[in-house]
């Protein structure tokens, strides 16, 4: 659930139960609409914040990956704090703040034009630099946060409660869609070329993009501006909005604390859920921190360039669709609570695997000579058994991560009265975002202190394994007979 779901406990309060709130079911435009939009702004965190370009800031403006992932993390901190004083609240307000689609257009207003300038971003230092690179970046991780929210509450009135299952689920899928594609067609069209002799690979990158300029990694910022602002259209056409209130700005913002107030004093008064929220807390912050900041381990530890990160990137994105099978197997064969057990068991192995891995060591204590041993394949990239076995290591990272995003939803749904899941549910989306700068700032004392990529991602294990022992004092969420 993302942040602000906390609005979409409420995201109905204003509507009347009757049969057009409730829907057909049916896809219509509308709803295609809704769900183009997350498929539209999602190739931004795969492109920019995971794979292509945050890693090339570390490693080539920046030009140390372990000073960039300082840098990247500790301003991603500032991004987490950001979003826990304010979208809770926007989301606890919006049903009373009433049309979002002004909002929402605003949103997109200011954040293509952000994104835009990311290209810019030069190696040398001598367009946008670092500094500017990183209070865009900021700016942009909040007016995302914001656009979550807004659009999370438009759901119900695109899709109706019947179809929301259906326009949610397709806006997943668009989301990895648009995002393989993005990924695969940079590869093809800017970081191929040159590289294979390929028939149906361009022979040169197109545009005349530089690759000494880094132009093929900077380009993504113009692909993720261009999707953005493209897919983001026909919500604004088709899409209902919500009508006006009439309650004035400061009164709904006033009255939304209110709420989220309520909806936490709720909470506290059932011990189970209580911990469960709180452990999720953590490890999901834990989570998060190994997709944002798996692309730099990468960069750095591995080695890798635009084009093992491209190509990287599509593998997990591909296979991590078997992350949703996964949670529902572990689901009815364990509970949701063996099930995010397991989830985080196995997360908490792929990262203390990863911390073992280099171009010349297996798992800490395998020596490995890349001239003492024929390639894996004869391709441009990915040729060592290190690279392989990384590679393996980041795809059960990837489906354990989103499979625990599926249980953990079913969890909460085990061990909360029936008659209170709306606030369970609000403060649950709050639970999100209210430590997201937890692991952010994990990392980053982690890399301070000990001037290494791995001592910062090792900090990561103490929030999977914090949440993992709080788990263990909470009943309930077992399988059902």
């Amino acid at each position: 659930m993302s942040s602000v779901e906390a609005a979409g406990s409420g995201a109905v309060a204003d509507l009347p139960i009757d049969a057009e709130v409730m829907g057909d079911g049916r896809l219509t435009r509308g709803r295609a609409a809704w769900a183009l939009f997350e498929g539209a702004r999602n190739p931004y965190v795969i492109l920019i914040t995971i794979y292509i370009f945050m890693p090339y800031v570390a490693g080539a403006m920046v030009g140390d990956p372990v000073r960039g992932q300082e840098i990247i993390s500790r301003w991603s901190q500032y991004a987490g704090w950001a979003v826990m004083l304010t979208a809770p609240l926007l989301g606890a307000s919006i049903d009373q703040l009433g049309p979002r689609k002004g909002w929402l257009g605003l949103i997109v207003a200011l954040m293509v034009p952000m994104i835009v300038a990311l290209w810019w971003a030069r190696p040398d230092g001598s367009g946008v630099s670092v500094t500017m690179v990183m209070l865009l970046t900021t700016a942009i991780g909040l007016l995302f946060a914001f656009s979550e929210v807004l659009h999370n509450s438009l759901l119900v009135r695109a899709a109706g409660l019947n179809g929301a299952h259906k326009a949610s689920g397709l806006a997943l899928a668009l989301g990895n869609l648009t995002s393989v594609v993005a990924l695969a067609f940079t590869a093809w069209a800017f970081a191929l070329p040159g590289k294979v002799d390929w028939a149906w690979v361009p022979k040169a990158p197109l545009f005349g993009l530089d690759p000494a300029a880094h132009e093929p990694e900077r380009v993504v910022a113009l692909l993720a501006a261009g999707i953005f602002a493209i897919g983001a259209l026909p919500l604004f056409f088709f899409t209902p909005d919500a009508p006006k209130t009439g309650i004035p700005m400061l009164t709904a913002f006033r009255n939304g604390a209110v709420q989220l107030f309520r909806m936490i004093a709720t909470v506290r008064r059932y011990k189970d859920a209580a911990v469960y929220l709180v452990s999720r807390m953590f490890y999901v912050d834990g989570m998060n921190a190994i997709l944002i900041y798996a692309g730099l381990y990468a960069i750095g530890v591995m080695k890798w360039g635009a084009l093992e990160m491209l190509l990287y990137g599509i593998v997990l994105s591909i296979l991590a669709v078997f992350g949703g099978f996964v949670g529902r197997w572990l689901d009815a064969g364990l509970g949701p609570k063996g099930a995010v057990r397991v989830e985080i068991f196995m997360s908490l192995l792929g990262i203390i695997a990863m911390l073992g891995m280099a171009p010349d060591r297996i798992l800490y204590v395998w020596a490995y000579d890349a001239a003492a041993h024929a390639p894996m394949w004869n391709g441009p990239v990915f040729r060592t058994l290190p690279e392989w076995i990384f590679i393996l290591i980041g795809f059960s990272n990837a489906v354990f991560i989103t499979a625990q995003y599926a249980s953990s939803r079913t969890m909460l749904t085990r061990i909360t009265p029936p008659d209170q899941t709306g606030a369970f549910f609000g403060v649950y989306a709050l639970s999100g975002v209210a430590t997201g700068w937890l692991g952010p700032m994990m990392v980053n004392w982690g890399t301070k202190l000990t001037q290494s990529q791995q001592g910062g991602f090792a900090t990561v294990t103490i929030l999977l394994g914090v949440g993992f022992l709080g788990l263990l004092f909470v009943r309930g969420g077992g399988r059902r007979i």
